[in-house]
């Protein structure tokens, strides 16, 4: 690969066209393709940019989210073709891209050294020789496309369902297959059948007889039982997970899919060893359903592991990719800072650059229901508050992507909206027993936030596309590692950071990723015990069991972590580089938090 990171998909709108700015270098990235509305808008944008037609793709047309999509997708492989066409063609001077081009490689990459060599020599045949290879050398990044499962609203019109291959998820991956692009579609949020089984339809998505692929499949998962499960679903269609992208479950931004008790190490340390073993019963499988499909390939294709959340230094990066033979690593929430190769405006860039580790938070905010990295200082949360005092709580619904709540109407709503939160909050009312118990359920309530327009909303900014009467709210969700990086740097200096040529926190006081990772999950658990004891009398004994049992193989999966870490200090191997002395100290002030914690009520029993 070009580079050994790629940037992971940020929100909505913060990476939705970071190709073109950082693929000319040999830097992947990935885009959301959840909101075609985004798409439409961008194609224009950058259609105009770059004085190209354009032609509108109305909502009313028939596809017409698929065809946004596709549209947007070829826009941007056009755009990048003709940079790094032009690249090929620049002379190696300083400042033109092509030298940027080698310059942002790795040190230790077999490029840089040529690049290195080619500029040392005089000129001559050599030289020509040497430039003519670098110029054959020059690839783009992969422009990679995420669809999260669970956002796979049905879609009507004039209440007739428009049935399943018009879904959010299916239309947005047909718009995807459809495009010209030979790039990934990275699947997050858990699994969704119907998904699964629609990847079935399209030819990219199947092999050569050399197992190579015009489209690939990416799982991002939490942990190495799922990522077993989904991609033996996907071997038994004729499906080959090309990479598993392995996520911290609250070490992250976006939404946050807490493990049981699960930490990094351990699970990167379970991939490393079955890697091989599940590589090939994958094969077996996925051979077998190739044959029923009268698929031939010989070659058994490439399958990478991969990992992301909280990675800060250079020496945690090379640390997960030498301890755990990762073949490259995610860079998500730092590049926030990077205006160069994400889009944030210019108000929340600063209360980024300014925040301290208390300014981000995991929260309830999501419609989803899931945990939402959120950040206090966000203009969206500071305009829920205000909503809030006006006694106007919730948000106009005009995307409707997140509507999945049918308590009150027969189409589903969400559970940010005005409507959802007026009729919510009128039934509490009639059924709280007492003004506390009120409180804590309407906060509840009011504590969902739209996402679909304050996700897009800093794009918008910085591009000067607002529409009129158009929300200038933002929300944005950082993963707490952003908190130790505390100003704007350029692509460069946040390359050169990865790649331990310069250290952008030098003099910093940070846990590493490991460390801060165990410190998030105690915090979670311990919410999660608080819960699980307020609501003791009203739950039910069935639920209150049920519970109970999760409660108790979280509490023992964070000792076994603890225990991981603990042996790789007392054997001083290849997992010692990044714990120094006083991450060790950090890492036991963790553990002494676990020991504090109250387990008597759950009846655990296990002991530290």
């Amino acid at each position: 690969m070009p580079h050994t990171f790629h940037i992971p998909v940020l929100g909505l709108a913060y990476s939705v066209d970071t190709p073109l700015k950082v693929a000319q270098f040999g830097i992947s990235s990935v885009v959301s393709i959840v909101d075609d509305e985004l798409c439409e808008r961008m194609r224009k944008y950058h259609c105009e940019l770059n004085y190209l037609p354009y032609t509108s793709i109305d909502k009313t047309v028939i596809d017409s989210r698929a065809k946004r999509i596709t549209a947007y997708l070829n826009l941007m492989q056009q755009l990048i073709y003709s940079q790094v066409a032009n690249i090929k063609n620049q002379a190696f001077e300083p400042g033109t891209i092509i030298s940027r081009y080698f310059e942002l490689k790795c040190e230790s990459s077999p490029l840089s050294k040529t690049y290195k060599e080619m500029l040392k020599t005089p000129a001559g045949r050599k030289r020509t020789m040497l430039e003519s290879q670098l110029r054959k050398a020059v690839e783009a990044g992969s422009i990679d496309v995420n669809i999260m499962a669970k956002v796979d609203k049905v879609n009507f019109v004039d209440d007739l369902d428009l049935g399943n291959e018009n879904t959010d998820a299916l239309a947005a991956l047909r718009g995807f297959a459809n495009s010209r692009l030979k790039s990934a579609v990275v699947i997050s949020a858990g699994l969704n059948p119907r998904l699964f089984t629609y990847l079935e339809n399209f030819a990219d998505f199947y092999p050569d007889e050399d197992g190579h692929f015009n489209k690939k499949i990416i799982l991002k998962v939490s942990d190495y039982r799922s990522a077993m499960v989904q991609a033996k679903m996907l071997a038994k269609k004729g499906l080959w997970v090309a990479e598993f992208r392995i996520e911290s479950g609250l070490n992250c931004g976006g939404h946050a899919f807490a493990t049981e008790g699960f930490l990094l190490g351990p699970i990167l340390h379970e991939f490393k060893a079955n890697r091989l073993a599940l590589s090939e019963e994958l094969w077996a499988i996925y051979t077998a359903a190739l044959q029923q499909k009268n698929i031939y390939c010989a070659t058994k294709p490439i399958q990478k592991i991969t990992a992301q959340g909280g990675i800060g230094t250079a020496a945690e990066h090379n640390h997960l990719l030498q301890a755990y033979g990762l073949d490259a690593a995610g860079w998500g929430s730092p590049f926030l800072l990077v205006e160069e190769a994400t889009n944030v405006d210019s108000e929340t860039l600063k209360n980024l650059a300014e925040a301290t580790e208390s300014d981000f938070y995991l929260s309830n905010a999501s419609p989803l229901g899931v945990p939402f990295n959120n950040f206090r200082k966000s203009t969206a949360e500071q305009e829920r508050l205000s909503r809030i005092a006006k006694s106007r709580p919730g948000s106009p619904c005009t995307k409707k992507y997140l509507c999945t709540n049918t308590e009150f109407t027969e189409q589903p709503i969400c559970t940010a909206s005005r409507q959802y939160q007026h009729l919510k909050i009128r039934e509490i009312k009639a059924f709280a027993t007492s003004p506390e118990e009120l409180k804590k359920q309407i906060d509840a309530v009011t504590e969902k936030t739209c996402l679909c327009e304050g996700l897009c909303a800093s794009v918008y900014l910085k591009d000067e596309i607002l529409k009129p009467k158009e929300s200038k709210a933002v929300s944005i969700c950082p993963g707490p590692n952003l908190a130790y990086f505390s100003k704007k740097y350029s692509l460069k200096e946040m390359v050169d950071h990865i790649y331990g040529k310069v250290n952008l926190l030098e003099g910093i006081n940070r846990p590493n990723l490991f460390v801060k990772e165990l410190g998030l999950y105690i915090d979670y658990f311990k919410k999660e015990l608080q819960h699980f004891n307020e609501d003791f009398k009203t739950n039910i004994q069935q639920l209150h069991q049920k519970k109970q049992v999760y409660l108790t193989r979280f509490y023992n999966q964070l000792l076994n972590g603890v225990e991981f870490y603990r042996a790789g200090f007392q054997k001083a191997d290849a997992d010692l580089k990044i714990w120094g002395k006083e991450q060790i100290e950090l890492f036991e002030k963790a553990v002494l938090n676990i020991q504090s914690i109250n387990t008597q009520s759950l009846n655990l029993g296990a002991k530290v």
